[in-house]
């Protein structure tokens, strides 16, 4: 029988995971100087984490998660994103209380699972890179989340950016607006695809988001949330344009944004990279907004949050088509050659001499010729061959070449061994 990963997976393989790596360390590093802490969540949750944070009427919901009976008989979902069970963690382990610094500020990273048609930069498993910020109404923290995660991508070398915000106000803007679109839409119901006449009295602005040709017409023309804010909404939003304005931030005011998940209110966002490979035009990378009342609805008490989260499948792609250049993470410092069995155990010795002092050191195990040690040398780019001989073994000395420059000293053994960088240092600096 042959095997074969499950459809819409794909095996990270080692030339590609040094991409993720450096993907991954770089967002680490970023998340701290914005004082962002890791948290990390089971992949699987109660069902209901899932279906009473993003909606009933979501896609995620009615036709994307992988859920299941376990043996216990428990309904379990594998995450499709990443911010509810976060928020789950948040309130089961009081990270709300007043021994936590304000706001909880935190950021996670992993697999992610949603049962749609696979594509380029799309798969059934996917990866998400995240953060959430707990405990504060401020627009700045909106602007903040905002500023961090353009400085991030901007990090990875992406310079083509966009930035589109809209506002979905508060839950008194939220409810005269429904209903002014659900006046809207219902006299068009019979015209309307058969999930939009699912969606409209549950939630209408999910309508909006319908990429239905059937819905398209009339979400054209549909009620615009802007006009529909009360004064508080308007000037948090207000507020958060002004912010925008000081930092230099261009973007655009964009109404037609609602967002796939019902837990998003007032300031949401999306950042558009212009990609071939993602589409044609400017697509969207990263996206977020705030969910003030999600917390309570999973049973904390009322906090407010804010977060954003992008795909690394799609960043990867991203960068690719960008031509940025990764870094190397798997250079080789020193590569040793060993002439001769009675060698062996020396080069050993020299090999983890070398790994302990905290270089990148490799050898040869399979008894091959010298010329074919020194073709791996190459091809592995090590910076330093050492050769070890009959003659070096006898002398304790090793034959140390530079290969860049091609110089050749031939040192003591011991000096290798004991501090491999004052070599260096004497000898090819």
């Amino acid at each position: 029988m042959k095997y074969q990963k499950p459809k819409g997976t794909a095996d990270i393989l080692p030339g590609a995971t040094e991409k993720w790596q450096y993907i991954e360390e770089t967002a680490r590093m970023l998340f701290s100087d914005y004082r962002y802490r890791e948290i990390r969540t089971p992949m699987f949750e109660n069902y209901e984490v899932f279906s009473r944070t993003s909606g009933d009427t979501s896609d995620i919901v009615t036709k994307e998660m992988y859920d299941f009976y376990d043996k216990g008989d428990r309904h379990i979902t594998l995450r499709p994103e990443g911010t509810a069970g976060v928020v789950r963690a948040f309130v089961e382990n009081k990270l709300y209380g007043p021994e936590h610094q304000k706001p909880v500020k935190l950021y996670y990273m992993g697999p992610m699972f949603r049962y749609e048609r696979p594509q380029s930069g799309r798969l059934r498993e996917f990866h998400q890179i995240g953060v959430e910020a707990f405990g504060s109404d401020a627009p700045s923290l909106d602007v903040e989340v905002i500023a961090m995660a353009l400085d991030l991508l901007q990090h990875f070398g992406i310079s083509d950016l966009k930035v589109a915000i809209n506002t979905l106000g508060d839950t008194e803007s939220r409810d005269a607006y429904r209903k002014a679109l659900i006046d809207y839409l219902e006299p068009h119901f019979d015209e309307l695809s058969d999930d939009s006449k699912e969606r409209l009295h549950k939630n209408p602005l999910r309508v909006l988001d319908s990429k239905d040709p059937k819905d398209q017409k009339f979400v054209e023309n549909a009620p615009k949330i802007l006009d529909y804010l009360t004064d508080d909404a308007k000037h948090h939003f207000d507020q958060v344009r002004t912010l925008l304005d000081s930092l230099d931030i261009n973007y655009e005011v964009d109404p037609e944004i609602v967002r796939g998940l019902d837990y998003y209110n007032h300031t949401i966002f999306e950042i558009m990279a212009n990609a071939k490979s993602l589409g044609s035009g400017y697509t969207t990378i990263c996206a977020g907004g705030r969910y003030n009342g999600l917390v309570e609805e999973l049973g904390g008490p009322e906090v407010s949050g804010i977060g954003f989260g992008l795909g690394v499948e799609r960043l990867i792609l991203l960068m690719e088509s960008e031509g940025v250049k990764f870094p190397n993470f798997n250079s080789l410092d020193v590569y040793v050659v060993g002439i001769g069995a009675d060698t062996d155990v020396a080069s050993l010795q020299v090999v983890q001499a070398l790994r302990m002092a905290g270089y990148s050191a490799d050898r040869d195990y399979l008894d091959r010729k010298p010329k074919a040690q020194f073709k791996s040398a190459n091809k592995l780019d090590a910076d330093y061959t050492l050769t070890i001989g009959d003659q070096e073994l006898a002398d304790q000395t090793i034959h140390v070449k530079q290969m860049a420059t091609g110089k050749e000293e031939t040192v003591a053994m011991d000096d290798v061994m004991t501090d491999f960088g004052a070599v260096v240092e004497k000898h090819f600096n």
